[in-house]
Order: structure tokens, then sequence, then C-alpha cells
């Protein structure tokens, strides 16, 4: 099977060749796995084809115009949200800070720059699927559609709680303008492209490790109906939708499956009612799952045998009947060994296939 095919045929729930596999990493893993494979530091694709990956994960580029000031010691991106530096033992990170519209009013929401979606180059994403033909296609991204943690990127988390609880205008406000530019811009990305992309990816994290962080009511009341347009757009253009929610968030299962989303990304095992076969006895013949191979279990702190045992123990429950594409629970870490994530994948590959396909 191309990685496509192979992709499609779990998440219609039937039996590939093999598990679909992906990858996510920060820079200082993805650093290293380029190095043991012997690849230049920029050779992203070919770390992706090392590792086996299936997907191709394509976004429209913003080329307009400069939209915030820069600030000294600080990463500033198109939407104004603030990062700096932050040293720790196995590298470092862009953290969120400064969080400047914290306290904005309604009308200082309406009067931040936000970007146009006229300022996207859509034609750059059809020259890249025509680049990964034959690979599963998606757009979007875990911040695509994403509320609480987004938004509270510019305004902080606890206001964004405080802004759902609240119906707070100016906290609304400055979530429904920055999802109006995203769904343009998946509208306008998937008219381009002409058929060529296969998934689109959406993501709200709805789970803490032992429970759910908001109640059902408020997700049905502010964040169904807002992630509804966005599923509403793929749909219309007949594509699957995956959404990514870490923690302990199989309590929206249902909601999902009623709005039409078919996969779901992250699943992380330690979290509560998110072990592997809970998920799939309770959704496994209705929901695709994406994930489930823990950043924070043997793959940052076992040995290369122990994420071999892992990772098979993952495949032996997911397998059965598809609708399960491995993948890290969120991007790789900077504490796990290069070596363990080797074993990941060569356990992937290895253990993964559908021996009555093969």
């Amino acid at each position: 099977m191309t990685s496509r095919e192979r992709v499609l045929t779990a998440l219609a729930h039937a039996e590939p060749d093999r598990v679909p596999i992906n990858y996510m990493a920060n820079p200082e893993i993805d650093e290293r796995l380029k190095a043991h494979y012997g690849l230049a530091k920029g050779d992203d694709e070919g770390l992706r084809r090392a590792l086996g990956v299936d997907f191709r994960c394509l976004e429209a580029p913003y080329v307009g115009p400069k939209l915030h000031a820069d600030v000294p010691d600080r990463v500033i991106d198109t939407w104004g949200i603030h990062r700096r530096w932050i040293e720790h033992t196995a590298g470092g990170y862009w953290d969120y800070c400064d969080w400047p519209l914290r306290e904005a009013t309604l009308e200082e929401v309406e009067a931040w720059p936000m970007p146009n979606p006229d300022h996207f180059d859509y034609a750059r994403v059809l020259q890249w699927c025509r680049q990964y033909e034959g690979y599963c296609i998606m757009t979007g991204s875990p911040g695509m559609g994403d509320i609480i943690n987004s938004t509270g990127m510019i305004r902080t988390m606890e206001q964004v709680l405080i802004d759902l609880a609240t119906d707070n205008p100016a906290g609304l406000r400055l979530t429904d303008r920055r999802l109006a530019v995203q769904a343009e811009v998946l509208r306008r990305t998937l008219e381009a492209v002409g058929g060529r992309i296969d998934l689109v990816w959406l993501g709200e994290d709805l789970g803490t490790q032992i429970g759910p962080m908001i109640s059902r009511p408020l997700f049905r009341k502010h964040i169904r109906p807002r992630h509804q347009k966005f599923v509403d757009i793929a749909r219309a253009f007949n594509l699957p939708v995956m959404i990514h929610s870490c923690g302990s968030s199989s309590w929206a299962f249902d909601d999902f499956l009623e709005m039409g989303i078919r996969a779901v990304d992250t699943l992380q095992p330690e979290a509560r009612d998110m072990a592997p076969a809970y998920l799939k006895s309770r959704w496994g013949d209705r929901l695709a799952f994406h994930g489930m191979i823990s950043t924070a279990g043997p793959v940052a702190y076992g040995t290369p045998e122990d994420v071999v045992r892992s990772v098979r123990e993952t495949l032996d429950v997911m397998m059965p009947g598809g609708g399960y594409c491995l993948a890290p629970t969120h991007q790789l870490q900077s504490n796990s060994p290069t070596e363990n994530v080797v074993a990941m994948y060569d356990a992937a590959r290895r253990y993964g296939a559908y021996t009555s396909t093969a």
C-alpha cells in the first residue's frame, strides 16, 4: 500500500498492510535523530522516510505584513503571542509569556491586529501536495480551532476558563476573531488544492490527568459549536476530521462522534479513562485513534527493551480491525534517549504489520 492508502484504510476501520505511523518531536530530538541516521540538519523529509512516517502535514504560510512590534528577548508570532527562551537540563524551549491581552477590554480586543486570510500562500500548499503525492496529507494542527490553550497563550489559560464560565464578551470575541481567520484559511486551502488533502486536524485540550478540564454543559455551550464550523468545512469537501485532545478527554468522544469527527489524537494512556483497552472496547468500531505511545512513559524513562514491550502491548490491543495509527502522545521531548525513540519506530514497523495482508 501507499502511505495514503494505508492511512485511509485504517481510518475506515479496515486492516491495512501495516499500522500507519506518524512523528512529532521537539528540535533537540529532531537533531539527534538526524545525526543518528546520518542526515543533514535540515533534512526533514529524509528523517520521515527513515522512520517510515505515512503522514505529511501542510499549512498555508503567512506571507503578509508584520503585524506586531518586536520586543527584546521575545519571539512574537503573527497572532501577537509572546515567547521567551527557557533553558533546561536537556536543552531548552520557547515558553509563553507576557500575555498582552490578559486584561484586555472588548475595545482592545477589537483593535488587536489579526492576520488577513488574503495574506496566506495557498499556491504553496498545492505545490507541497504535489511533492508529497502518495502520502496521507493533513492540514491543520492541534492549534487549529483550539480555544483554551491557544487563546490562553495570549490571555492566560486561567482567564480563558473564566471567560468561558462567565460569558466574558472580550474573551469570547478574541476567540471568535481568531477562529474566523483560521476557518477561512482552512476553506481557502481546501479549495486551492483540488482534492489533494486527505485529513483535517483540529485541537482542543479537554482533560487533566485525572478528569475533565471543563464541564460537559460548558463544552457544549462554547466549544462544540465553534468546532462544528471547522468540521462542517471539512465535510463539505468530503474529508475526515481528527481532533487532538490531551489528558482525560474520553468523556467528550460521544460528542465528537455526533459532530462528525472520525479520529482522535493524543490518547495519553496514563490519564483517567484513556487506557488503550478501554478506548478500543468503547469506541473502537466508531472512532479511529492516533497516538497512544506516551512521551511520559518508557520512551522517556525506560530502556529500549521497555519501549519495544510498550509498543507491542499497544499494538496487540489496537491493531485488530484497523482504526489505529501509531504516534507519540505529543511531541517527543528532549528527555527521551535517542535509542528509545529509534526503538519505538523500529518496533512500530516490525510489529505493526498485519500478517494476513502483508
